[in-house]
């Protein structure tokens, strides 16, 4: 495990293969820290929102307000989760950290001096990573009004999805979400 100011770090869960300011489809999971239920329960298979699970799902939606190339799906609020799927429907920096992201991996120049260490490693503008952030971020924000100790996990998870069967298996996951609640 790599070390960050003298602690250790979790590795990424990202694909070391994938440029996440791509094209795509991503399924994207979120949840609350230890699984809180902030946002609401589940009765007769139909979520009930809180305040905060309406900012969140408020914020959901306003995605492609705030990112113009992004496209919202399927997307659920959750108890202590939520789901969506966000399509990158066009690069917004066409041919640019890409290349020189691989290269300061490869030659390791992104480590050498703390301010480029944390741009390297900071969410690029445009990727999947700074919409989530934003996202998260604006939740927060007036989530914490509500109820002061409201928290996200630190991280996110998120699924390539690289074809039309899994994007309808998936989208019929979030979509069903709710009415399956109590089976797991």
């Amino acid at each position: 495990m790599d070390k960050f100011k003298n602690k250790y770090r979790i590795p990424s869960a990202r694909a070391r293969w994938w440029y996440y300011s791509n094209e795509g489809f991503y399924f994207i999971t979120i949840c609350t820290h230890n699984r809180r239920r902030f946002f609401g329960s589940v009765s007769d298979r139909k979520m009930n929102l809180s305040k905060i699970g309406l900012l969140s799902e408020k914020y959901g939606f306003e995605i492609p307000d705030h990112f113009p190339f992004v496209k919202l799906h399927a997307f659920v609020v959750m108890p202590d989760h939520v789901h969506m799927i966000i399509e990158i429907a066009h690069s917004p920096n066409p041919a640019n950290s890409a290349t020189e992201a691989l290269h300061a991996d490869i030659t390791g120049e992104a480590l050498h001096a703390t301010p480029v260490r944390m741009a390297a490693i900071s969410p690029k503008r445009g990727s999947l990573a700074s919409i989530i952030r934003s996202y998260k971020s604006a939740v927060s924000r007036d989530a914490r009004k509500v109820n002061p100790n409201f928290e996200w996990q630190s991280r996110f998870h998120d699924h390539i999805i690289r074809d039309d069967g899994a994007y309808d298996r998936i989208s019929k996951y979030i979509i069903d979400n709710p009415k399956n609640w109590n089976k797991y």
